[in-house]
């Protein structure tokens, strides 16, 4: 049986979509870069999943959202994720994303990697609440794939591997078991984002913990956050000095 909140998710879900629907950037039936097909290959990672994406619509489908394609719905359409995930605020802030006449949003197939200008503090975390935040999307021809997102680092507890001022560009795990001890992640959790070295704990089969640990370990010291369902963490594949 479906869970409320997972069927309150597909609900908002559907609003969404209608919604981008209405303002053209997402049509159906669109052969050019905007139909259902490249809708299901920036969210599910495959243009033939467009059926999915249907079942997610028809009321009469069993078939429901989960909160990681939500996410990735979020981030490839500028849906604001504390009204997707906990009915708080409104779907797009104070006005629904617009895109230039003639203009086509840059697919998954191309590398499309969303940057933000809210800071992930490399030393002080950052309230990352309901705050609107700026967005715009930019690739780079070595990285593939979906659910990159890129994010200007201030701060000195990384350094000398991240400097202050550096761009980090991370890719966001499936799951907390996928963290691989002492390699960098930028850490979203209860409303603050840092960047640091993580270490797991795992309780009973499942991560309850994080151990988050600065390279400039001299100045900062090692802290412990403990996880719930809306943690998320984002493995940093590439630091730009220069953007």
């Amino acid at each position: 049986m479906i869970k409320n909140d997972r069927v309150e998710l597909n609900e908002r879900f559907c609003v969404a979509f209608n919604m981008l629907e209405e303002r053209g950037i997402i049509v159906k039936n669109d052969r050019g870069g905007k139909g259902i097909g490249d809708c299901a290959e920036r969210v599910l990672g495959n243009r033939a999943y467009g059926h999915i994406i249907r079942g997610f619509l028809n009321d009469s489908n069993d078939r429901v959202v989960s909160y990681t394609q939500a996410r990735a719905f979020c981030r490839e359409f500028g849906v604001n994720e504390s009204w997707m995930l906990d009915g708080e605020g409104s779907p797009f802030g104070m006005s629904a994303p617009k895109i230039e006449e003639g203009a086509t949003l840059m697919p998954a197939s191309q590398s499309a990697i969303m940057f933000t200008t809210v800071n992930a503090f490399a030393g002080t975390s950052v309230d990352t609440g309901t705050t609107e935040e700026d967005k715009s999307y930019f690739s780079l021809p070595d990285l593939k794939g979906i659910g990159l997102v890129a994010f200007p680092v201030n701060g000195n507890s990384m350094e000398p591997i991240i400097q202050n001022g550096d761009i980090v560009v991370c890719r966001e795990l499936n799951s907390l078991m996928d963290v691989n001890d002492n390699d960098i992640y930028a850490v979203k959790n209860n409303g603050s984002l840092w960047i640091k070295y993580v270490q797991k704990i795992v309780t009973k089969n499942h991560v309850s913990e994080l151990k988050l640990i600065s390279a400039n370990y001299l100045e900062h010291d090692p802290f412990y956050e403990e996880v719930n369902e809306f943690t998320r963490l984002y493995k940093v594949v590439r630091k730009i000095t220069e953007f």
